[in-house]
């Protein structure tokens, strides 16, 4: 019976522990659930980042196209400053989130450039926004999914493992313990009916 001790102690342990994992699985089932909601949430928040993007991309081809004009140079018009994140609790589980972006704008001459540059330069600072949003949500979807994968298994260890594990052993003690107290009524009864041949 590898290393599990075979006694009445031993028995009521084991129905503690598996008295333990029943209470312990259903709240790390019921998180596992609401990462998975949250993580789901997240990534709905990324895929909107990411289409937020094209349609910013779209926009510039379609009303910007002499931005193909390499002659006007629209080089640092337009930097990212300063970046403040912070962090979200999700369920137990720390996630960073943007709480504020500076861009910094390079004064320019309306004179010496044209009337369009303008609109680029709105532009180009929504999409660094939308870029850096894109970070975050991307480094967000990854830690939820981490924090899934790794609840996920804890599940399954308590349920595919260790609920079954303290069944079994439970149950490799209580035949044990039958058949051992079966084994000593049998050999009381041998002892007594030994005592009473000898008697006559």
């Amino acid at each position: 019976m590898s290393n599990l001790p075979v006694s009445k102690a031993s028995q009521q342990k084991e129905a503690k522990k598996l008295k333990l994992y029943r209470q312990y699985l259903p709240s790390l089932d019921l998180k596992r659930q609401q990462l998975m909601l949250e993580r789901a949430k997240v990534a709905g928040e990324f895929e909107a980042t990411l289409e937020r993007i094209e349609q910013c991309q779209k926009t510039v081809f379609e009303s910007l196209p002499m931005l193909a004009n390499h002659a006007i140079d629209l080089t640092n018009l337009v930097q990212v400053g300063r970046v403040s994140v912070g962090e979200e609790n999700i369920v137990g589980i720390r996630v960073p989130i943007l709480t504020s972006v500076e861009i910094n704008l390079t004064p320019y001459s309306t004179y010496s450039r044209p009337h369009w540059v303008d609109q680029a330069v709105v532009q180009l600072k929504t999409m660094l926004e939308l870029k850096l949003q894109l970070q975050i949500d991307e480094k967000r979807v990854a830690i939820l999914e981490r924090a899934v994968k790794k609840i996920t298994q804890k599940v399954n260890l308590f349920d595919k493992v260790l609920i079954p594990g303290a069944r079994q052993n439970i149950k490799k003690i209580s035949i044990f313990l039958s058949d051992a107290e079966r084994a000593g009524v049998v050999r009381a009864k041998i002892t007594k009916n030994k005592r009473l041949n000898k008697g006559l």
